[in-house]
C-alpha cells in the first residue's frame, strides 16, 4: 500500500511539474530568452513557421544561418546576436522526434543563384 501511495505521489508532482510552454500570439515562437531576437532578426526574411517546423541542435542551427548568408542575402549577425538565436533556437526547437524527414546540411541545400 506504501508503495501505491508513493508511486501515486510521484504521478501527481510530475503532472503539476510539467508546464506547457508559453506562445507568442503574434509569431507563434516559444516565449523564451532569446525570442525577441529571434522575431526581430528571423522574421524579416521568413515567416516564424519555418522556425517553428524545424528543428536542431545547435551546429544545426548554425549552418542553416551560414547557408542563408551564402545563398539568401542574410546579413552577416553580430556575435554577440548570433549566440542569442542559436541559444533559443537550439534551447527551445532542438532535435526531437518528428513526422517529417531530418532537416537537410547545409552542402545539400540547392545553391540558388
Amino acid at each position: 500500500m506504501t508503495t501505491f501511495i508513493k508511486a501515486g505521489l510521484l504521478s501527481l508532482s510530475l503532472v503539476f511539474s510539467v508546464q506547457a510552454a508559453e506562445i507568442d500570439k503574434q509569431s507563434g515562437l516559444i516565449v523564451a530568452p532569446g525570442m525577441e531576437e529571434v522575431k526581430a532578426t528571423c522574421t524579416v526574411c521568413h515567416s516564424a513557421k519555418f522556425i517553428i517546423l524545424q528543428r536542431g541542435d545547435r551546429d544545426t542551427w548554425l549552418s542553416m544561418i551560414r547557408w542563408m548568408q551564402k545563398t539568401q542575402g542574410l546579413w552577416e549577425l553580430d556575435p554577440k546576436q548570433e549566440d542569442t538565436i542559436l541559444t533559443y533556437l537550439e534551447t527551445n526547437y532542438p532535435p526531437g522526434k518528428a513526422s517529417r524527414r531530418p532537416n537537410l546540411k547545409a552542402k545539400d541545400l540547392p545553391n540558388i543563384q
